[in-house]
């Protein structure tokens, strides 16, 4: 092993290279569990022979440069560190470059990884692989910024590897703006919640009788509050349309110890409560605008019953609004982690657990998948239901996001509409199941069955 230039980790962030590190011959990868000795290292197809490997920091980035002997030519390693400026980083490019790399490999690191993966995507000749960390794992005891990058190189040079999917510029734009909205709508949820409990310290019950502190009615009564009116019936008396049948309720709930310190707190809620709600509005209308050339897929998976336009928004967001680059409907499901994770050993299932995936799709098929429970006239529905008796419901809305990614899935690709089955699917496929059902439930409550079949 050969060092170069090489003064320990610390202040190791320059705009150029500041580390050279040569290596050879190279056999880290013996005791990995992907690779189980050196003999195989040996025999083991060289993809990319000239393959680069990037562990990135919030500061900087090891970038390993592995050129591959051929014959009896030794394997040489070179590792470098890159400061996350974009001058750096666009130096780096060139470098890069001039060494001739066809396949660059990092890991997804955050959002660390972003400045890299944007400015060498478009490198000419040249692979950018974006990999998930799960999926690159080295062994405990050996992890370093510079080890992980020499496996990174290690892994993508014999094309053990399989790049994440990154979608175009215009879906990122999409994705960015989704979940702003996303964000902004928790948080003016979490200011609501905060004026709920203000509420309680004042002894003010609005939210024990009206399922919406901040509806007509009881911003109105809100308002009132903070501008003095203290009398529970005068406050009352402000409900609109079907809170008016409370009024009685209202009375005793609005009696309470609402101070001008309770006022002056009140308002600076809601205050806080509008700005979010006008920054949704902003953002939601320039949604409209950058998703209009997807307007087509969003407006077919629209059909689905529970996938709102907000739903679909984000669906068309997260899932780039084109299914070619996912094989099967099964991949796509994967993918959004709603499919029975393998954990196999000895023949025994250890867990089928599902496994991570996209939250802010989850977070919304899991949404849809509550709507379409409340709706017994439509397949979903009549599926959630039978699954939720047997497994439970939370097992029961991952079935049917997963049943939404598979119909989504099919109208990608065939542009067709959503053909509901309808809610009496399960009873017009198995007619002799459900008779018998319908007749052991009668029977466990008492009754003797006879059954005459209809002309």
């Amino acid at each position: 092993m050969v060092v170069e230039g090489f003064h320990g980790n610390r202040g190791l962030v320059p705009a150029s290279p500041s580390v050279r590190l040569s290596i050879s011959p190279c056999p880290p990868l013996d005791g990995h569990p992907l690779v189980s000795n050196r003999e195989e290292v040996a025999v083991m197809e060289v993809v990319h022979p000239r393959c680069a490997g990037m562990d990135i920091s919030k500061k900087d980035a090891k970038v390993c440069i592995r050129h591959a002997g051929a014959g009896r030519r030794k394997t040489i390693e070179t590792v470098t560190t890159w400061s996350s400026m974009t001058t750096s980083i666009l130096a780096l490019r060139e470098h890069l470059a001039a060494e001739k790399v066809t396949c660059v490999v990092m890991e997804a690191t955050g959002d660390y990884w972003k400045p890299f993966y944007y400015l060498l995507e478009d490198l000419p000749g040249v692979e950018v692989l974006l990999v998930n960390a799960r999926h690159v794992k080295t062994l405990p005891g050996r992890k370093t910024d510079v080890a992980d990058a020499t496996w990174l190189a290690q892994l993508g040079a014999h094309g053990l590897v399989r790049g994440s999917f990154v979608p175009p510029e215009p879906i990122r734009q999409l994705r960015d703006l989704t979940r702003a909205r996303t964000a902004i709508t928790r948080e003016r949820s979490r200011e609501v919640q905060r004026l709920e409990k203000l509420l309680e310290d004042a002894g003010i019950k609005l939210s024990s009788v009206a399922s919406d502190i901040m509806g007509v009615s009881g911003r109105l009564m809100l308002e009132a509050l903070i501008n003095g009116e203290r009398d529970p019936a005068g406050l009352a008396d402000l409900a609109k349309r079907r809170l008016r049948s409370k009024i009685p309720e209202l009375t005793e709930a609005l009696q309470g110890r609402f101070s001008e310190h309770h006022a002056f707190l009140a308002r600076t809620h809601l205050d806080l409560i509008d700005q979010h709600t006008t920054a949704i509005e902003k953002v939601t209308a320039r949604i409209e605008v950058v998703m209009e050339p997807f307007r087509g897929f969003h407006d077919l998976i629209c059909s689905i019953p529970g996938i709102s336009t907000l739903t679909a928004d984000v669906v068309v967001a997260e899932t780039g609004a084109d299914m070619t680059r996912f094989p099967s409907a099964k991949h796509l499901a994967s993918w959004a982690g709603t499919t029975p994770g393998n954990n196999e050993s000895a023949g025994r299932v250890k867990s089928s657990k599902t496994r991570p995936g996209n939250p802010y799709l989850q977070g919304a098929l899991g949404a849809a998948a509550m709507v379409c429970a409340s709706h017994p006239q439509t397949y979903l529905g009549a599926k959630y239901r039978r699954i939720a008796t047997r497994r439970g419901p939370m097992k029961a809305n991952v079935a049917i996001q997963h049943a939404m990614l598979t119909a989504i899935w099919h109208m990608g690709t065939t542009g067709e509409l959503y053909n509901d089955p309808g809610g009496d699917y399960f009873t017009r496929r198995h007619p002799d199941r459900a008779k018998k059902r319908a007749i052991h439930q009668l029977e466990a409550m008492g009754y003797h069955v006879t059954l005459d079949k209809t002309a």
